[in-house]
């Protein structure tokens, strides 16, 4: 049976695990508190390797780089009851920009993938804190939180995949 998530060759794994790292490292040291949000919010730069790997190396790795890497970070920072949520959303979110851009890149699939990150960010962490909090309107002051950090990540990520892109059609 051919397990579709797993990672068939050691350059995949070892690709993979250098997204995880990446993704770790930007979220842990790459952000601002926002002492507004009740849940503590963080806006951070993890979201930038998990969409490039994404983009060049397929939906697994953005899928593991999202939901490890930024995972991860929860257990160490201190937000553990986050973990479990942040794993499944920030995989989720890996997952579907790979599915979105991995084949044809084209600037109009980035941007969908993009729109639709935002939106699971959105709803999935209302829906954890949500289950946090047991507080319906203090996800509401998260949303912007989310917006400026996936929107971030967009902007940084785009010209770092052209030139990814330009080099790998140059076989550099």
């Amino acid at each position: 049976m051919n397990n579709v998530f797993a990672l068939k060759s050691t350059k995949e794994i070892t690709v993979t695990a250098c997204f995880i790292a990446m993704t770790f490292v930007a979220t842990m040291c790459i952000n601002i508190k926002l002492p507004l949000m009740s849940s503590g919010g963080l806006v951070h730069l993890g979201n930038v390797p998990v969409f490039v790997a994404a983009v060049i190396f397929g939906k697994k790795t953005g899928m593991y780089a999202g939901a490890f890497g930024m995972g991860f970070f929860d257990l160490v920072s201190g937000w553990v009851l986050w973990s479990p949520f942040t794993f499944i959303i920030c995989g989720l979110i890996g997952w579907t920009f790979g599915k979105i851009t991995e084949k044809n890149f084209t600037v109009f699939k980035y941007v969908l993938s993009v729109i639709v990150a935002l939106f699971v960010k959105i709803i999935g962490y209302y829906i954890a804190e949500i289950i946090i909090t047991g507080n319906i309107i203090a996800p509401v002051y998260s949303i912007p939180g989310n917006v400026v950090q996936i929107m971030t990540a967009a902007v940084v990520t785009l010209p770092v995949v052209f030139v990814i892109k330009k080099y790998i059609r140059l076989g550099v």
